[in-house]
């Protein structure tokens, strides 16, 4: 039961003390609001840098074909590599860990619906491109390019939201036919693109594309992903064997970096993952290093208001309160002091990164385009921060606690004498 006449007293020292209550009470939630502003600094970072993979899948991989830079078993030098359905199998069936598979064509071209046209990026692919491009399709209309569009060489298009606002305001752009290249090509779908790229791209099937724009032959780029690789050092052995590969298929050094160029995002997810691993390590460390110094600072204040509160211990003793009971008292002034501070602490974090979300939410919707970003969302998970104070505050009782428990041991003639 809460013992309101202890309150009382806890309020009437704390009155007395207002300075020192203060100061040890700032340190407190100057911890805490520290703690919060860099978790929520570094959640902020890792979510802005991780957002900038959002257009691929984390573990895709992207090649393009180069020219030769270094002899090979007598052939010639600057020998042009062409990628063609060959790779596309070898891909599919030859290499272990590989999941998805897409070739894609690419044309500029001006798409247009009646009087209304604009210039976008027509990018023949295959069906698995949807998951290597994380196009999530439920946030439009229709479906994107499947396998019967590939097999039937249909002239079937996927646009984006961008190019439905600009070739159909005010309609619906599903079933109508839109023109690149005096192709007329069916809207079957429509897809949104939130990683503010400057020219969203329209897509058609793969086959379609290789038989108007590429007389049936090759492909631009090969575009895969591959299970397993979760390290820096698996992916460059993938990348490394990957380039054997290549190198026996079209007859090039496998060290010759520019025959052909690799993207692999695993690998930079990876080095990424791991620096902000070290960067979190280090704002926990900060963190708690501030919680320490708040921890400290309650420990100096009921020492010296143990110290100044001796002579009143002793009396208390003399005419019959227990041990017990004064020690639950400085105990209860130490609570007070740290959940109150410490709680005025959590508030003033979480508000300042609600403020910064908020400002950042508001300028990101007044913008045309995200673009890249190094900062985004710099939320604090609750759970953490409630933890946190908790831990705070009992850390407090233990730094209040062994103060007090050295008083009650005096006995009540020797605390009297206390000045």
């Amino acid at each position: 039961m809460l013992d309101f006449d202890a309150l009382r007293e806890i309020g009437s020292t704390i009155k007395k003390n207002k300075l020192r209550t203060f100061l040890t009470g700032f340190s407190i939630a100057w911890g805490i609001f520290i703690l919060i502003a860099l978790l929520g600094a570094g959640n902020g970072l890792k979510n802005g840098i991780t957002s900038n993979f959002s257009n691929r899948a984390k573990n895709a991989v992207s090649v393009w074909p180069g020219s030769t830079s270094i002899p090979f078993e007598g052939l010639p030098l600057d020998r042009v590599v062409k990628f063609d359905d060959e790779d596309l199998d070898m891909l599919r069936n030859k290499i272990p860990g590989v999941d998805h598979v897409s070739g894609r064509i690419h044309s500029n071209s001006i798409i247009s619906y009646g009087t209304n046209y604009g210039s976008w990026n027509l990018l023949g692919v295959h069906p698995d491109a949807a998951y290597i491009n994380n196009i999530d399709m439920t946030t439009g209309k229709g479906r994107f390019i499947n396998e019967v569009d590939i097999i039937k060489r249909r002239k079937v298009i996927v646009i984006n939201t961008e190019m439905a606002d600009i070739l159909f305001p005010g309609s619906d752009p599903m079933g109508k036919f839109v023109t690149a290249k005096d192709v007329s090509y069916l809207v079957i779908g429509i897809f949104k693109d939130n990683t503010g790229r400057t020219s969203t791209p329209s897509y058609i099937p793969f086959s379609t594309a290789q038989t108007i724009y590429r007389k049936n032959y090759g492909t631009d780029r090969l575009d895969f992903t591959v299970k397993g690789l979760t390290t820096v050092e698996q992916n460059e052995a993938f990348i490394e064997a990957f380039r054997e590969k290549m190198g026996a298929l079209h007859k090039f050094d496998p060290k010759d970096e520019s025959a052909i160029s690799i993207w692999n995002t695993a690998e930079d997810v990876a080095q990424t993952e791991s620096i902000l691993n070290g960067i979190t390590l280090v704002i926990w460390i900060i963190g708690i290093c501030s919680l320490i110094s708040g921890v400290v600072g309650i420990g100096n204040i009921m020492l010296i208001t143990v110290r100044e509160r001796t002579r009143e211990f002793g009396i208390r003793k003399a005419i019959g309160a227990s041990p017990i009971s004064v020690l639950n008292l400085v105990l209860l002034e130490s609570i007070v002091i740290t959940t109150l501070f410490g709680y005025v602490g959590m508030m003033f974090g979480v508000g300042l990164m609600e403020m910064i979300n908020y400002g950042m939410q508001s300028a990101a919707s007044g913008a045309s385009g995200e673009g890249p970003t190094v900062f985004k969302d710099p939320s604090v998970n609750l759970a953490v921060v409630i933890i946190s104070t908790g831990i705070l505050i009992v850390a407090g009782v233990i730094a209040g606690s062994i103060p007090a428990i050295k008083a009650i041991k005096i006995s009540p003639i020797e605390a009297m004498r206390a000045e």
